[in-house]
């Protein structure tokens, strides 16, 4: 059988160098890897589940934009089955390997002759100017014929596009008209960190410009597009509209999108249902049974830190002294190093252990934490001390309400912005000592010092009670 050359092989031109392998060869790799994505793993951990590795898994991400192609998405349709698939190009390729010939193929597939006659016609001839028939190739040239090119609304509209960028990008202005550039950033293809300077600029969301537009032009059906193709302009690579710096100026400044089941996926491990508020006992939440203490970090400049804990029924407050260890500031800080700015879980554990047993065991039942990372070896610390420690609900800060009232006073003498390693545990011995000799109204204008004095006097005589 004669087999006629595409129109790019009758034409004078030289070969073509290859592009390298066609990227079909990998689309069960690809499908692989997504579905580990969907279920919460990391670019670089679901390239390893799909056997490639994590820089080819890292660039995938980021060049489909942090969410998966239409066709790799677990709601996608399975192709039809008018169309040759893969399994069956390679077949064809086998079978033509061994000589056999159109009809031939045809009966064994299960397809008409013609359709084979066709892939074979179309699909053969490969980008180096060669006519072998293979699998990957023709795959790669029917997926591209199969293209139903559809430019992006904002690549085609100038008009919108304008629109959207300045409503983003725009700069902003002063009441008089001044504009006003702000701090300049530089682009790093990444999301900038905390604490660090951001561009300014309108930064109107894309749900904000969607909407507006259908006030600003009500007559003009051509100024539509929905926030989800500003979106996808911005986070996908391609789509010919929008750079992705512009991603700097969404509220998040997030340079990907992030699949949800990442954020499912966060969380700390030890935190777990049983330590949760919820499961804390109901004597603690009527404050009736003292020994039931909150705790927090108020934190300073250059990661200094002071530990508070305040007992729930007499508002009694301690401070924990959490000094830096040596080697912190000193030099670059090694990643995932040891935490040398004094706050780390073994820091908390060890000045809490220390503070807490100086108290008599009936002043130790339980300590309400927010969910920092500090608490980490709640376990151990509820082994040597007894103390139960139970976790808020994430961003509840009134579930600790005590501690928040005590840290705002405590303000007061460590103001925000300053460097809390300046002082001694003589200073936060002398700090605690003011707040405790205050007078409360909760209290009945006592002082949170003679509320605990008058608990401890209570307990010591109903044991003396108890053993006589």
């Amino acid at each position: 059988m004669t087999i006629g050359r595409r129109r790019s092989a009758r034409s004078t031109r030289k070969a073509l160098r290859s592009p390298g392998r066609p990227p079909v060869a990998r689309r069960e790799h690809r499908r692989i890897f997504w579905s580990a994505v969907a279920a919460g793993r990391s670019s670089e951990d679901a390239a390893v589940d799909a056997g490639v590795s994590a820089p080819v898994g890292a660039r995938w991400f980021r060049e489909a934009g942090g969410m998966p192609p239409s066709h790799f998405t677990p709601s996608a349709k399975p192709l039809s089955e008018r169309y040759l698939s893969f399994v069956e190009r390679e077949e064809i390729a086998l079978l033509r390997a061994r000589g056999h010939g159109v009809r031939e193929m045809a009966r064994r597939l299960g397809r008409a002759p013609s359709t084979i006659s066709r892939e074979l016609r179309r699909n053969a001839a490969t980008r180096g100017g060669g006519l072998e028939y293979r699998a990957t190739t023709a795959q790669w040239h029917a997926d591209r014929s199969a293209r139903r090119p559809k430019p992006a609304k904002l690549a085609a509209n100038a008009r919108l596009r304008d629109y959207v960028q300045d409503r983003l990008a725009g700069r902003i202005a002063a009441p008089g008209g001044k504009e006003i550039g702000g701090p300049s950033v530089a682009w790093k293809g990444r999301r900038a960190g905390r604490r660090q300077k951001r561009r300014w600029a309108t930064a109107w969301s894309p749900e904000q410009i969607a909407s507006r537009l259908e006030l600003d032009f009500p007559e003009d059906e051509t100024m539509r597009v929905s926030h989800e193709a500003i979106y996808q302009s911005l986070y996908v690579q391609g789509r010919g509209a929008l750079k992705r710096e512009l991603t700097a100026c969404l509220r998040t400044g997030r340079a990907l999108r992030l699949p949800r089941s990442r954020l499912r996926g966060r969380g700390k491990s030890f935190v777990t249902p049983e330590v949760m508020i919820s499961e804390r006992p109901a004597e603690a939440a009527d404050r009736a049974v003292p020994g039931h203490w909150e705790g927090d970090l108020i934190l300073g400049l250059s990661s200094s830190a002071i530990g508070t804990l305040v007992e729930r029924t007499t508002r009694f407050t301690m401070l924990l002294h959490l000094p830096p260890m040596p080697g912190h500031g000193h030099g670059p800080r090694a990643k995932n190093g040891p935490a040398l700015a004094g706050h780390g879980a073994e820091a908390v554990r060890d000045a809490i252990t220390r503070t807490i047993t100086t108290l008599p065991e009936q002043l130790r039942r339980s300590l309400t934490w927010d969910q920092g990372a500090e608490m980490a070896k709640h376990e151990e610390l509820r082994i040597e001390t007894g103390l139960r420690v139970y976790f808020c609900d994430p961003h509840s800060p009134w579930q600790r309400g005590s501690n928040e009232n005590t840290n705002g006073l405590l303000r007061q003498y460590f103001p925000k912005g300053t460097d809390l390693a300046a002082h001694d545990a003589d200073d936060l011995a002398a700090v605690a000592q003011a707040l405790n000799s205050r007078p409360r109204k909760t209290l009945g204008w006592r002082t949170p010092a003679e509320a605990l004095d008058d608990v401890i006097r209570s307990a010591h005589k109903d044991v003396v009670a108890t053993t006589g």
